[in-house]
């Protein structure tokens, strides 16, 4: 082999190497915008609804400067995040999450609601105080009216059991729940919600061909990992979240910014 030829190898290789590297940041650090709209005659007014999930401490620039000016710029009228701010139950997760409420709850009223790692977390309480601080409404099993509008946070302990009856307004109002796992649908339309939010599937980690390959809770081939999933007349939106778990690496799945625009008949 000549030198040119091994040049040329090496020159190839090279090549195919800085592009998987930047494939791979795009995959993991290249925020995308998902938009949905949905009408009522339940609906006071209009309302643009930012959804946020599953950040895992993650930073997307120095003090998450990228992902807070692009929500700065979707001008939302309230920003809703579906549980794991933190990651793997520690407490070095806290930082990334605390500074990210500071800035987000800036822009528009911010509510939230637990996710599994949060649950797990030995320090929750301590650690739900801190981003309340910071400007979080933390609906744990409770709700608040918003612009007349029900919304509903569904702790990720009681995802299993009866609390959803329990704790969903029983007035004619148009209702929207926020709950971590999306898996539990059947739950969610059984209590009446007009609109879910939620995350924890990561969208399947990797998608081919537009199907995630796996999901927590659902094993293989998951069925519901992103988009709007539809049962009678419930809508859930799942997010495929920000940053990533055990699993650090994602695939044709970029990190989602959700817009929900809720319109008013005319």
């Amino acid at each position: 082999m000549t030198p040119g030829q091994i040049a040329a190898i090496v020159s190839v290789a090279a090549g195919c190497c800085a592009a998987l590297i930047l494939f791979i940041w795009f995959s993991n650090s290249c925020l995308g915008v998902t938009k949905y709209s949905l009408s009522s005659d339940k609906l006071k007014g209009d309302i643009k609804i930012v959804h946020l999930s599953d950040l895992h401490a993650k930073r997307f620039g120095r003090g998450n400067r990228r992902l807070v000016s692009l929500v700065k710029k979707l001008a939302p009228d309230v920003i809703v995040f579906t549980g794991d701010i933190i990651h793997l139950y520690r407490k070095p997760g806290e930082e990334a999450a605390v500074e990210l409420v500071e800035k987000l709850s800036k822009i528009a009223p911010f509510y939230y609601v637990s996710g599994n790692h949060e649950m797990r977390y030995k320090n929750y309480r301590g650690f739900s105080k801190r981003i309340a601080d910071a400007g979080a409404v933390i609906l744990e099993n409770e709700y608040v009216m918003f612009r007349g509008v029900a919304l509903v946070g569904l702790g990720c302990a009681h995802l299993k059991n009866n609390k959803i009856f329990e704790i969903t307004p029983d007035f004619d109002v148009y209702k929207i729940l926020l709950a971590h796992e999306p898996q539990f649908l059947r739950r969610y339309a059984r209590a009446g919600y007009d609109l879910v939010f939620c995350g924890h599937a990561h969208g399947g980690q990797w998608r081919i061909f537009g199907q995630g390959v796996y999901a927590p809770g659902q094993g293989l081939l998951p069925e519901l990992t992103a988009g709007d999933c539809t049962l009678g007349s419930t809508h859930m939106i799942i997010s495929r979240g920000l940053g990533n778990s055990e699993f650090p690496l994602r695939l044709f799945n970029r990190p989602e910014v959700v817009v929900m625009e809720l319109k008013k008949p005319q």
